[in-house]
């Protein structure tokens, strides 16, 4: 493991890697594709000096739509050698959000994969970029190899394979510097948060806070040569530089998936013995279930994943129930952990904590991050005292692309703001209970709605529950429960739910006045969070069952 601090951009992690692991393996794929970490820094030479050829240089923005596949982390090493801007940008962003992020990040260049499951992004690209704006088409050729098939001989190598832009590394000027001792390090990463309401928030990172990040990550992972890691969530979110890092940190291999189908990926997981997988919540779920199905399938099958010593995630509160099952059922260990685009890594569990600790928090602060509670007032919370989450750290985004939100994030103290609400529990453990924007407000009553969905999960037969505020002329809003079944489950009425959160201890004034019963909760994003604003959309003209004062007692 190398040490935090000992390198400040990302390339000179990737030459760290090659020479300490050079015949190491560094990705794996479905098509049996492999590439060492001496073979992934030749081939990121080599689309380096074809973007040069392009007209990329150090500080040039360019923008990348791709798929998570080993060419796309290719195009981000490449564009790290060059120390240009890069602007990545999720798959599943449609026209609006694309032509936003290129018009608000002044990007030169945007990189799409052609025509991928259907969907022509070179067209689309070409149809919502300004006129400065030049499309790169980086279209894969069909594999034609069989497993194991190594990608980086030059002859035929992987410019050409992956469907990039390759030229001679001999065009190249020397890779961009470390900063100055005392001098700020430039911007080298520009993501932008997803939301449904407003427009995307430009977040602004260096490498050196990458780096921080998946320091922090791999630090409380524990991860080593001997793991074999796996990246099935889109490598444009946050958390692939961020699990890039940990591996070059780590010296670990991954399993990459431009796909993630419970099945198909665990057949892949067990051909290359993948000994930790994760990405969010819903990936803990899928693999629950698919291992459960497998049993009842086939109860001379074996294990869904016989290697896997560690699940992990973030992105969405994890259920005790949900925790406790999954362990049960996968034979593994299952940490979970907190962060967000400001600030990659914040908290983590890790595989020597306690089972009530893995369960009921998202661990504590990662390798260099401080955390504090603030109270409504701006002081600080005592120990247990639930308030504002707020962090400070290497780990911690430079600035947003506008400035008045730059000011208004951080207190005066330089802590970031993150509109998370939880509370320090005496071991340094952090427990979240809710966002500041996701309080409902009834008759006055602040109303934690992660509180409540923790307890409706526990009603028998609950397989999945969000809680909302849904408008209402007499209390200002009214709590609703939204549920899915689990296979063959009795839906709840109303009155039993109530009954059963009273049994847990829920105060009257937090029990659900609505009660809705979903075929499956609207899920978007990388990490499949619930897309509360459809909830609200779709239930805020109804009504539900019982007028609701009645059965929540005023």
């Amino acid at each position: 493991m190398f040490e935090s601090g000992r390198v400040q951009t990302l390339w000179e992690l990737v030459e760290y890697r090659a020479g300490a692991s050079p015949g190491a393996p560094m990705f794996f794929d479905a098509e049996g594709r492999r590439i060492t970490f001496a073979q992934a820094r030749e081939a990121a030479l080599r689309v380096a000096a074809g973007l040069w050829e392009q007209g990329v240089r150090a500080g040039t923005r360019v923008a990348w739509q791709l798929p998570t596949r080993i060419g796309t982390v290719l195009v981000s090493l490449a564009l790290a050698r060059l120390g240009a801007v890069q602007i990545p940008v999720l798959h599943l962003l449609r026209e609006r959000e694309v032509g936003f992020i290129l018009a608000e990040s002044a990007a030169a260049f945007v990189l799409v994969p052609g025509v991928w499951r259907g969907t022509d992004f070179t067209a689309r690209a070409r149809a919502v970029a300004g006129a400065g704006v030049r499309v790169l088409t980086a279209a894969e050729e069909e594999s034609s190899g069989g497993p194991g098939r190594g990608v980086g001989a030059p002859s035929g190598g992987p410019g050409r394979e992956f469907g990039l832009p390759t030229g001679d590394p001999g065009v190249l000027p020397p890779p961009p510097a470390p900063p100055l001792p005392g001098t700020a390090a430039p911007t080298a990463w520009i993501y932008y948060t997803s939301g449904t309401t407003a427009a995307p928030k430009g977040v602004e990172h260096t490498d050196a806070t990458l780096i921080a990040g998946g320091f922090g990550l791999a630090t409380a992972l524990g991860m080593t040569a001997d793991d074999i890691g796996s990246i099935a969530f889109p490598y444009a979110h946050i958390a692939g530089p961020d699990y890039l890092v940990a591996m070059l940190a780590g010296g670990f291999p991954a399993v990459v998936l431009d796909a993630f189908r419970p099945d198909a990926a665990a057949a892949v997981y067990r051909r290359y013995g993948v000994t930790m997988a994760g990405g969010s919540t819903a990936f803990y779920q899928a693999f629950l279930d698919a291992s459960r199905h497998r049993r009842q399938e086939r109860p001379d099958a074996g294990p869904l994943l016989p290697s896997l010593r560690l699940l992990s995630g973030g992105g969405a509160p994890l259920p005790a129930e949900l925790y406790a099952e999954t362990v049960a059922e996968l034979g593994c260990a299952l940490v979970h952990g907190y962060g967000m685009t400001e600030c990659p890594m914040i908290t983590m569990g890790t595989p020597y904590d306690r089972d009530e600790q893995l369960a009921r928090t998202v661990g504590r602060p990662v390798a260099g991050a401080t955390v504090r509670i603030v109270r409504p007032d701006g002081a600080a919370a005592a120990t247990g005292e639930s308030g504002e989450v707020r962090v400070k750290g290497p780990m911690l985004f430079r600035r947003y692309t506008d400035p008045a939100l730059t000011a208004a994030a951080f207190d005066a103290d330089g802590y970031f703001r993150t509109g998370d609400l939880g509370h320090l529990r005496p071991d340094g453990h952090l427990v979240l209970t809710g966002r500041l924007k996701d309080i409902i407000i009834r008759k006055g009553e602040n109303i934690s709605a992660q509180e409540v969905e923790e307890l409706v999960r526990t009603y028998p037969g609950v397989a999945e529950a969000a809680v909302i505020g849904l408008p209402d002329r007499s209390r200002g809003e009214r709590v609703c429960a939204v549920v899915t079944l689990a296979p063959a489950a009795a839906p709840p009425t109303l009155a039993a739910l109530t009954a059963h959160l009273r049994a847990a201890g829920l105060m009257t004034q937090k029990l659900p006045e609505q009660l809705e019963i979903a075929d499956a909760l609207p899920r978007g994003g990388p990490l499949s969070k619930v897309l509360k604003t459809a909830l609200r959309e779709r239930y805020g003209e109804r009504c539900g069952e019982g007028d609701g004062e009645g059965v929540a007692g005023g």
